[in-house]
């Protein structure tokens, strides 16, 4: 699943982790799920009903889009954002590679203490 290179690894791990930490802010985690629809949203569009103005709303969505989650395009004199789906694909190779390390751990923790009862 993840090959074992170490320069590999931690360049995966630097992705992974600011992929993470934008998902982190409450803000742009909102404007994912606002672009989860499957259709290009324009800035206006992604600030209305909100408390944030379309600047902070651009900003957020500059993040987005420096790791990969969110492109945009223009459309005459509006960006239009949509969501990138590969790298939550990603995350999610990753977070069951985590998971198989734990629940192996966690078997060998099982089997020591197994074994000291005896």
């Amino acid at each position: 699943m993840f090959p074992r290179n170490a320069e590999n690894d931690i360049a995966k791990l630097q992705n992974y982790a600011s992929v993470f930490a934008a998902l982190g802010d409450e803000t742009r985690l909102s404007l994912v799920s606002r672009l989860t629809s499957g259709r290009s949203h324009s800035i206006s569009q992604l600030a209305e009903g909100s408390k944030i103005t379309r600047q902070a709303v651009t900003k957020h969505l500059r993040v987005l889009e420096g790791v990969g989650l969110a492109h945009s395009t223009r459309n005459g004199r509006e960006q239009l954002y949509h969501l990138d789906l590969r790298p939550f694909k990603d995350i999610e190779e990753y977070l069951r590679f985590v998971s198989e390390q734990w629940d192996e751990a966690l078997s060998r923790l099982k089997s020591f203490v197994e074994d000291e009862r005896k």
